[in-house]
Order: C-alpha cells, then structure tokens, then sequence
C-alpha cells in the first residue's frame, strides 16, 4: 500500500527500470509535481484526512504506479517519430556522400560551432559564482546567494540538455529535476547541496569550454581547408591563386601557382575532407550527447 508520497515515487521508479534516465527522470518530476500538489488541496479541504487516505483518492485519478509507467513507455513513440533511424545504404560512396542528406549531420555540426559560446558562458557563470560564493560565505547573504547560485546552474543544465536534445538528438529531461516542495528551504538546499546532479552539472559546465574550443577550432579549420582546397583548382584556371607567398625582395606577396597535376587530387582532397567534417560532426554528437546524458540526468 501507498502512505507517502515518496512511497509512490519509489514504486513508479521501480516500475520504470531498465527505461531510459531521462524519461524516468521527467516520469518522478510529473508525479512528485501532481501529488504533492493534489495532496496539499485535499488537506487544506478535508485537514482531518490522514496523507494516506488522501493518496488513495488521488492516486486513483493519476494512475497507479504500473498505469503511469506504460503511459511512459508507450508516450515516446508516439510523440518522437523523428527519432526514427535513417534509412541504410549498403553502398559505402552512398554512405559517405549522403550524410548531407542526414540532419543530425547538420544539426551536430551547429551545436559544435555555438559550443564556443556556450563554453564561455557556462564556464564564466560557475568560475564567478563559486569565487563570489566563497567570498561572501562570511556574510550573512553567503549562504542565501549560493543557494541562488545553485539554482541557476540547475536550470542551465536543464537548458543544455534542451539544446543537446534538440541538436544531437539525444533524449534528455523535459522538466527540470524536482525537488519536494512540502520540505522547508533549509531541508531543500540540504537536499540540492548533496544531489550529484548539482555537481556533475557544475563539471559538464567546466568541461564544455576546452570542449567548445576544440569543437569550434576543428569545424572551422576543417571546412575551411577543404573549401582552400576545392577552390584552388578554380582560382588557378582563371590565373589566380589562394596561395600567396611574400617575396623579400619585392613589397607585397606573390601568387603561387601549382603544378597542373598537383590540381585534381587538391580537389578531390578538398571534396573528401568535406563530407569527412560532417561524418566526423555526426560521431562528435554522438559522444557529446552520451557525455551529457551521463552528467546531465539526476540518478
């Protein structure tokens, strides 16, 4: 029998084994939300009614545990037809020139140039708000402001595993990890204070600037080797060079040109190293969305 709400919760987790984090995650922020909720409106009705009594009426408009899990299991199917895996070629050449027909390729390869910017908020916003936190940690707003600042970076984490669901396609919380509004503020800090996803998420912030320094640095040098590369060819047939060299002699820089059989295999170099970036783009996703995954989804 359920007394408590965190007995429900326990059960619902249970059923939910062996079922992707994130969507359990967001199946015990649901629940917690609703009942807690639920249960606040029948006590301030009926006060003489004991939580148990008021759960079991509660619980029968919700759902059983076992009734919310297979809604959970079943609910990704029908709302993520575009999570449907694309089709297969058996054709190596099709497979590597039809990549730019994959929009994950595409997507992964934005989420690999806006990491830059990402990278330094999220790394600006954790170095300035643990410094300002231990420095005002002899004030009496010390703790008050750590605990905002702890909130913040919750809700960033949530932000991120928006951008890599929606980006890299991996599947990440909906909503934002719950915490039991019947406690008092103490016991909820307390409870956010020691919740691994409170630190992990403080790592992940850290990791993603050498992360989008590298990311960034290698999309572009790579796109922009292969375009030198496919226009030279170009560039030389009408008398022009992408290659200058500067001369000591002369002020100024000189056109090089190259030799003429040197000019197809830059070109098909330059085709390759392309569609290359965006196989590699599309790997990149896949490792970032299972770091996040990792360090992103509360246990």
């Amino acid at each position: 029998m359920i007394n408590s709400i965190n007995d429900y919760l326990v059960s619902l987790k249970a059923e939910l084994a062996g079922q992707d984090p994130a969507t359990v995650q967001d199946a015990l922020s649901d629940a917690a939300e609703y009942l807690g909720i639920a249960l606040e409106t029948a006590k301030k009705t009926r006060p003489a009614l004991s939580e148990a009594e008021a759960l079991g009426g509660i619980i029968k408009n919700y759902g059983t545990p076992a009734e919310v899990a297979t809604a959970y299991r079943v609910a990704p199917v029908k709302i993520e037809p575009a999570r449907a895996a694309p089709v297969k070629r058996n054709n190596p050449v099709a497979r590597f020139f039809g990549i730019l027909g994959q929009g994950r390729a595409w997507t992964s390869l934005l989420y690999m140039l806006l990491a830059l910017g990402t990278g330094i908020v999220y790394f600006t916003w954790v170095v300035t708000g643990i410094s300002l936190s231990a420095g005002l940690a002899v004030l009496i707003i010390g703790v008050p402001f750590f605990a905002l600042f702890v909130l913040s970076v919750r809700g960033i984490a949530w932000l991120e595993g928006r951008i890599v669901e929606g980006l890299l396609g991996e599947r990440m919380p909906r909503r934002a990890r719950f915490s039991d509004n019947r406690k008092g503020l103490w016991p909820r800090f307390k409870a956010m204070f020691t919740d691994r996803y409170t630190w992990f998420s403080m790592i992940y912030m850290f990791l993603m600037l050498p992360l989008g320094v590298t990311y960034f640095t290698v999309v572009v040098t790579l796109l922009s080797v292969s375009a030198a590369f496919i226009a030279q060819p170009v560039a030389q047939a009408l008398g022009w060079s992408l290659i200058n060299i500067s001369d000591s002699s002369v002020s100024g820089w000189n056109h090089y040109m190259l030799s003429p059989w040197l000019l197809p295999i830059m070109f098909v170099a330059g085709v390759a190293l392309f569609f290359s970036t965006f196989h590699l783009a599309k790997q990149v996703g896949k490792w970032q969305g299972a770091l996040a995954k990792s360090m992103l989804v509360g246990g």
